[in-house]
């Protein structure tokens, strides 16, 4: 096992969803439903499975895409979302 991969990806992920959408979602489903428990099992699974989804795609892409040019593409989608997001278009 790889601590210091492991440790910096859980740093990375845990900051990026602090107040995110999911977390959102998360609050929404506890507060109408009123079983946190099962809201927790269910976005466990859910997150879990998307993560594996990343995963298996990244591996994939890595023996297609160098990891330098895979940064780039991806700086370059988080630039074009938040251009539009800040003029409104998404």
């Amino acid at each position: 096992m790889d601590w210091k991969v492991l440790l910096s990806t859980f740093a990375l992920l845990f900051v990026a969803e602090l107040g995110d959408k999911t977390q959102l979602a998360v609050i929404s489903m506890t507060c109408k439903h009123g079983k946190p428990w099962a809201v927790f099992t269910g976005a466990t699974l859910a997150l879990a499975l998307v993560t594996l989804l990343g995963v298996v795609g990244g591996r994939a892409l890595s023996s297609i895409v160098p990891a330098s040019v895979m940064t780039k593409i991806a700086s370059a989608a988080f630039i074009v979302l938040g251009v539009l997001m800040w003029f409104e278009v998404l």
